[in-house]
This record gives structure tokens, sequence and C-alpha cells, in this order.
């Protein structure tokens, strides 16, 4: 029997494989890097779970999460997302997704790309970190207050710390796979 971290569901097939081929994983296309920003941010007081089973429809409606087109969602759009039950229907939180999207593109624009300017805070190199059990895993860090505190700045809404700890976790900026994960002993 394969050991897993806890929290990973055994019986969502969605979730065992986003467990075992993704969280964790240093991510370095910006396409990938605005998705996880986006569904963190949707993610938002609910389970990643509900998340994760809404990611196929979140990715057809976000047209493949494409920044520049997401920028330029104007109000029709919005109202149609609003009433898809395929994905969370928050207005807070599409709206976000758009303000996001606009400031991603500014980002981009300024570091070269939003990978350069993200993985930055971490020296360009993941945290591994060596945690037992998942109740040692903090919810939020320095670095991850750093992390929100610039995006809300910038005009990003959405990207607390502990939404942006979970992102860096989500794509590989930490590695909080536990001690006992068949990952982590890779």
């Amino acid at each position: 029997m394969v050991t897993r971290c806890t929290w990973a569901n055994p019986k969502n097939e969605l979730y065992l494989d986003y467990h075992d081929h993704e969280w964790g994983r240093p991510i370095h296309d910006d396409r990938l890097l605005f998705e996880f920003l986006i569904l963190e941010g949707a993610q938002a007081g609910l389970s990643w779970e509900t998340v994760l089973n809404k990611r196929a429809e979140y990715k057809r409606v976000f047209d493949n999460f494409d920044a520049k087109k997401v920028s330029k969602y104007g109000e029709k759009k919005i109202q149609e997302l609003l009433l898809n039950p395929g994905i969370i229907r928050n207005q807070l939180k599409i709206r976000s997704a758009v303000q996001n999207a606009r400031v991603f593109l500014e980002i981009q624009s300024e570091f070269g790309s939003f990978d350069a300017y993200v993985w930055k805070f971490v020296d360009g190199k993941t945290l591994v970190n060596h945690f037992k059990t998942l109740g040692e895993i903090p919810t939020r860090t320095e670095v991850s207050d750093a992390l929100s505190k610039d995006l809300k700045k910038r005009g990003m809404n959405f990207v607390g710390s502990t939404i942006m700890y979970a992102f860096m976790q989500a794509v590989g900026m930490v590695d909080d796979h536990t001690a006992d994960c068949f990952v982590r002993k890779k």
C-alpha cells in the first residue's frame, strides 16, 4: 500500500492524481501559475477538493486561464460566470479573478514573467520542509506574508497569506509532503 500525505482523499481519483503528480512540484509556466493563483483564490473558505472537482470547468470557462483574455472580461461575461453551477459562483471571487489577471499582466511586464517575480520570494529554489505530520505544517509563513503583502499592494485580491502559502505549496515553491509520503521518498 502506498503511503501519502493524510490530506489526500483516497476515494477521489482527481485528488490522488493531484497529490501524486502536481502538489509540491515546481511550476515555472506562467499559464499554470495563473491557474493556481485563480483556483487558490476561489478555494478561500472552501475545501481544495471542492475546487479540484470544478477545475475542468474553470479551465473551460476561464479560457484555459489565459490571463490576457481573463483581464478583458466585462460585465456580460461576469454575469455568465455567476450563472455557471460548474464553478464557485461567488461574485467577489469572480471579479477578483478579472482584477488579478490585470495585475498579473502588469507583473509579467515589469519582471519579464510572473515566474521570475514569484520565485524570487524563495530565491528561485523550492523550500523543502521536513514535517512528520499534517498538524506540523503551517498555514502561513514570513515568506507567504511578504508575497501576500506585495500582491495586495499591487492591487490583487484573495491573496491573503494563508491563500498564498497554499499557492506556494501547489506550485512547488514549498514542498510540504510529510516524511512518510511516497512522493517525499522519491
